[in-house]
């Protein structure tokens, strides 16, 4: 697997600088009912297709960002810092 990943504070790299850590939960609340923190910590929807990821550029700034990505096809939608990118039902 070898494509470009755009890193927001350092453009455009080679993903074997980077660590990926799965796909973007729903944020987590002190107050969730224990069934939702359960499916917001332990289910992912692991679509065939465009879905939000978290990537940290390990080999340059080091920083967290998110990642919109076709999983089919690795192609790189749009990257951006936590917020920029708007709902990520919109990814």
């Amino acid at each position: 697997m070898s494509f470009l990943l755009a890193c927001p504070h350092c453009g455009a790299r080679p993903v074997g600088e980077f660590a990926f850590r799965g796909e973007q939960t729903p944020d987590l609340d002190d107050g969730m009912a224990h069934r939702a923190l359960h499916r917001a910590i332990h289910l992912r929807r692991n679509v065939a297709g465009v879905q939000r990821e978290w990537w940290q550029h390990r080999a340059g700034c080091g920083r967290w960002f998110v990642a919109d990505r076709d999983t089919r096809t690795n192609e790189v939608h749009r990257t951006g810092l936590v917020g920029e990118l708007g709902p990520r039902d919109a990814a």
